[in-house]
């Protein structure tokens, strides 16, 4: 999002923010507590989740450098919907909403990276949605591994079984022997880090 503003814009909003600094596992806020404001990543991975009443974990995205959590309010007000983890050392930019609201009517820059930045968030919980609504568990891993590939990281995926068991709502045991049918069939590659390189996304985004 930073990236998107002009140089007066990105000093006016870092003027604005206050930095915050969360060690692995630090929560940067949690399901259900006061929304004040969001999140711009400057270093780490934050993960959003949801909490059902029945205690299961659903996760909703991996973020990174330039992206905010913190939505779908984007000028505070209400309870936050879900939970906000950091991944390991993390550094963020907290901006208050009622602040960045009023630098918002001065600065049509900020306006349109958020706009933008909002747009794209709503096309990763769309698709997330679409793939828990519509497909069997084999088909969401397959294309989710295939999203993941094609996304501007790369094709190694460095996710654990368990966060990928996360994102579509299944076990980390399941997603373990999923994963070597996938390689048996030489749509993917275990590497001897943990990561899983994609060596056919075309492939697993069409898996029916």
């Amino acid at each position: 999002m930073l990236s998107e503003l002009s140089s007066p814009t990105r000093d006016a909003l870092l003027l604005l923010g206050r930095n915050r600094s969360f060690a692995s596992g630090d929560l940067l806020f949690k399901q259900g507590d006061r929304h004040d404001g969001i999140f711009v990543i400057e270093t780490g991975v934050v993960r959003s989740y949801y909490v059902s009443e029945d205690g299961r974990e659903l996760t909703l995205g991996f973020w990174g450098e330039g992206n905010y959590v913190g939505g779908p309010q984007l000028f505070g007000g209400g309870q936050h919907a879900w939970t906000s983890e950091a991944q390991g050392p993390t550094r963020c930019v907290f901006l208050p909403g009622k602040e960045l609201r009023k630098l918002v009517e001065q600065r049509s820059d900020l306006a349109i990276a958020l706009l933008d930045a909002l747009v794209h968030k709503s096309e990763c919980y769309s698709a997330l949605l679409q793939l828990l609504a519509t497909h069997s568990m084999k088909v969401r891993l397959a294309r989710l591994l295939a999203m993941l590939a094609t996304s501007g990281s790369g094709r190694s995926i460095r996710l654990t079984h368990g966060q990928l068991a996360g994102m579509i709502g299944s076990t980390r045991q399941w997603v373990s022997q999923t994963l070597e049918l996938f390689e048996r069939q030489d749509l993917i590659q275990k590497k001897a880090d943990g990561s899983v390189y994609v060596l056919r996304p075309d492939a697993l985004a069409s898996l029916r």
